[in-house]
């Protein structure tokens, strides 16, 4: 076996590795905490696959995720971080939300259109970091950092002053801008599984497609691995710097026109962040910025936030377990050199044996 095939191997193994612990950690907490870890597990598994309507409703808090995950992956395949995209998806479930209350259209056109705007509003909120970093050299991090809470409280400012209704929300979108689904709805026991849970698989080849079969995609990838080389080999890194955090912001974006469009059908004053776009950085992380595996470990995410509820009912174990066990997840990736080392050193000891 070469050794690029067995990084790759390795590559794909650590994130397994990594939610064993997470999970065998969660045990230990539960079992000093004076809970069964084995009757949470198996209510947490209950609580994803026990029904239909649990099912649906993992694979409808997967969705915005899978934005999420591919905005962060998107940036990061270009040699970018983007930590924007709780901002960006925010942006994104107001602005389609808005298109949904106040345009009046055929299904064919409104929802399309609803969808676009809310790619579009992502991609500004993305183009403003992209151009500073391109023009001016300031690190996009700080930038989509600070941006993220403009995004929340200017939304806010325009639900509270022009938009709200009864509660703390919008009216809701018509009809004929929405993604729920009635067939849907039947299938999974009346869950709020929608329509968006396609266009999210559609997005995950979209991406795929476009870092590795096109040139832009070729050209994006080289400027984020050396910038200097790519300029050198006649490519406009300033504008292939802002063309990725745009496309990366229409990612967000869109994750956002699926809850506004999808979930909720419409948009509320937000007390604090969804954290849909920071759990995106995770499952990024988790899925090692690939398609195949920010699906994955979108499901992975979305499993265990649904699954969280119905441990708490069954099993008694406190839903912030759930939390801790992400966050562990999270902490065994990121230290992956130190398994890596463990492996290492082990294969070493094998050679020396013999």
């Amino acid at each position: 076996m070469t050794n690029a095939l067995k990084s790759k191997l390795f590559g794909l193994v650590i994130p397994l590795i990594a939610i064993g612990f997470g999970f065998l950690a969660g045990a230990v907490i539960m079992l000093v905490s004076g809970n069964n870890p084995i009757d949470g597990y198996v209510a947490l598994f209950q609580g994803v696959f026990g029904d239909a309507y649990y099912f649906g409703e993992t694979l409808q808090r997967m969705t915005p995720l899978i934005f999420s995950g591919l905005a962060v992956a998107f940036a990061f395949r270009t040699g970018l971080l983007n930590i924007g995209v709780e901002g960006q998806l925010i942006v994104g479930w107001f602005t389609s939300v808005f298109v949904g209350i106040t345009v009046e259209a055929p299904m064919a056109i409104h929802l399309p259109l609803s969808l676009l705007a809310g790619a579009l509003a992502g991609a500004l909120w993305g183009f403003v970091p992209g151009l500073l970093k391109a023009r001016f050299q300031v690190h996009e991090v700080i930038v989509t950092i600070m941006m993220n809470y403009i995004a929340m409280h200017v939304v806010n400012h325009f639900i509270r002053n022009f938009m709200l209704e009864s509660g703390q929300r919008t009216a809701f979108i018509h009809g004929s801008s929405s993604l729920s689904s009635d067939f849907l709805a039947d299938l999974t026991n009346f869950s709020r599984l929608h329509w968006g849970f396609l266009i999210a698989i559609g997005a995950c080849v979209l991406m795929w497609f476009l870092l590795w079969k096109t040139k832009k995609g070729f050209e994006l990838r080289s400027v984020g691995y050396n910038q200097h080389a790519s300029s050198y080999a006649g490519m406009n890194v300033n504008l292939n710097i802002i063309l990725s955090m745009s496309v990366s912001g229409a990612f967000a974006g869109i994750g956002g026109a699926m809850l506004g469009l999808g979930t909720y059908n419409y948009a509320n004053i937000l007390p604090s962040f969804t954290n849909y776009g920071f759990d995106g950085i995770a499952v990024a992380l988790l899925g090692a910025s690939s398609s195949v595996g920010i699906f994955l470990s979108a499901f992975l995410f979305g499993g265990l936030k649904e699954g969280a509820n119905n441990m708490q009912g069954q099993a008694g174990v406190a839903p912030e377990l759930v939390e801790i066990i992400i966050a562990l997840i999270i902490f065994f990736v990121a230290s992956s050199y130190l398994i890596r080392w463990i492996y290492s050193r082990l294969q070493s000891s094998k050679k020396e044996g013999k």
